[in-house]
């Protein structure tokens, strides 16, 4: 479980983004930053400053990961052929609590890796409590019996907040999703503007 889930907000007032797109999000009511001196933190970022934010930003999407987790995702990226940004976008929609939040078996990115460790989770047959998992393309991920009926799983599969992007195939009734294809950024549903690329520059500069 990560520290943050009770304060996942922070994440959102610290960035004056509502980088998850809910209606709860404190952003949509002040877009400043936490604290006494929160209104007085809008200043011009500088390169690294803008740099720094796109990658916390993008960490913190994914429930504010550790540095380390996150470093380590880049250093992959970074080694395959291709537009590293793109891979890293890739390789973090491939991560087992990831699917279970796009499936909507689940609210929250917060509450899927709950739900992951948990044991509500198998990957083709098998049960799997390891939230950073990677799914590869054809597995399916099947939620159990029990979880099904959890009034948490039934709330996020009906909510119209978000659908359930084409790199997935999602059978609610039936508790399970495919994962026809790893992703590219353009295909991936983020309420807000992500820039994998400047991840990509603040790594390869600090």
């Amino acid at each position: 479980m990560t520290k943050r889930t009770s304060a996942k907000y922070k994440i959102d007032r610290r960035l004056g983004e509502n980088i998850w797109g809910r209606p709860k999000s404190p952003v949509n009511r002040r877009e400043y930053g936490p604290g006494q001196h929160g209104q007085r933190r809008k200043g011009k970022l500088s390169d690294f400053g803008t740099q720094l934010r796109a990658k916390q930003k993008l960490k913190g999407y994914y429930g504010d990961l550790t540095e380390k987790q996150f470093r380590r995702i880049y250093a992959e990226a970074e080694r395959r052929r291709g537009d590293t940004g793109d891979i890293l976008v890739g390789l973090l929609e491939q991560r087992l609590d990831a699917v279970v939040y796009r499936a909507k078996f689940v609210p929250t990115m917060f509450a899927a890796r709950q739900f992951v460790n948990h044991g509500h989770v198998m990957v083709n047959g098998k049960r799997c409590n390891i939230a950073s998992a990677r799914v590869g393309e054809g597995d399916v991920i099947t939620i159990s019996d029990k979880a099904r009926n959890m009034a948490l799983v039934i709330e996020a599969s009906q909510s119209a907040e978000r659908d359930v992007p084409d790199y997935l195939e999602v059978d609610h009734s039936k508790g399970t999703a495919t994962f026809v294809r790893v992703p590219s950024l353009s295909d991936v549903p983020y309420p807000v503007q992500m820039e994998p690329n400047l991840v990509v520059e603040f790594y390869a500069q600090n």
